[in-house]
């Protein structure tokens, strides 16, 4: 009987792990293969395209494709309006959500839980329901068609960034805080001087995080800022794809033109997204 059911328990476990396995390896299919294509289809001919197979190899390294998307896609302009929002995006949202979390950690009111309540359904809230009021806002503001309008959009602190911010300012102890208190100090220079140099690995994690986010982002630049001059990495690409629809060549230049910076933004600093995540999540 006692090796029957162990030799169940190791058939439910390697059943288990085929199918853990087979999951992960569809997931890696399902990213890796459209990326796949992209990069070979970026550096193929037309005739290439038209003749081979999407996973055919190029039969030379064709940089046209990339000098073309480059110069009609306006690539620098999008890239320095794209730098522009998203930096001063992350700076803000950095600043105002480590002063929120503060506050929240440190200071007990009665609206506290009304305040977390508030954040938790502002994540459930698909943004579309309140996408009339908030486009009413910034149009009465003088601010659509205006880099301003992305930017104020972006700012604010979201339920990730409190969560990653508190785990690390829990952790200090409140006596810093008292002893601060005695010398004379207020509460923004507590948080300037002491709280917020403690939790610098917290504010990397959420501006590479942010910074990623923003600089994908497609839909708010644009609704709020549709003049050429404005455009951004993303929406560059699809107006390029809309003018260029059968030139998949160019079009998947295109595309690795607007995910470079994002995926190097990534991989340089996706140590510090890990370390801080886990970091503010250990207990001591």
């Amino acid at each position: 009987m006692e090796e029957s059911k162990q030799v169940r328990r190791l058939r439910r476990l390697r059943l288990t792990t085929v199918i853990k396995y087979a999951v992960l390896a569809a997931i890696v299919a399902i990213v890796f293969i459209p990326l796949s294509v992209i990069l070979l289809s970026a550096f193929k001919t037309p005739p290439e395209m038209v003749q081979g197979t999407v996973f055919a190899l190029p039969k030379s390294l064709n940089l046209n494709n990339f000098t073309d998307s480059f110069k009609q896609a306006k690539v620098l302009l999008a890239l320095k309006n794209t730098l522009l929002i998203t930096v001063t995006s992350v700076l803000l949202n950095v600043i105002i959500g480590a002063m929120v979390s503060y506050i929240i950690a440190r200071f007990n009111f009665k609206a506290k839980k009304l305040v977390m309540g508030i954040f938790m359904v502002a994540m459930i809230v698909p943004f579309t329901t309140i996408e009339v009021a908030r486009f009413s806002i910034v149009k009465n503001l003088g601010l659509y068609n205006t880099l301003w309008a992305p930017i104020l959009i972006y700012v604010g602190a979201d339920l990730m960034q409190i969560f990653v911010y508190k785990q690390f300012i829990d952790k200090i102890p409140e006596s810093l805080d008292e002893s601060a208190m005695l010398e004379g100090a207020s509460y923004f220079t507590i948080f300037r001087k002491i709280i917020f140099p403690l939790i610098i690995p917290a504010a990397l994690t959420v501006a590479i995080i942010k910074f990623v986010e923003i600089s994908n982002d497609m839909y708010v630049p644009y609704l709020y800022i549709p003049s050429d001059k404005f455009r951004t990495l993303s929406t560059t690409l699809m107006i390029f794809q809309g003018d260029r629809t059968l030139e998949w060549g160019s079009l998947s230049a295109g595309v690795i033109w607007v995910i470079l910076p994002a995926l190097l933004i990534y991989f340089v600093f996706q140590k510090y997204i890990f370390s801080g995540l886990v970091a503010g999540a250990s207990k001591e």
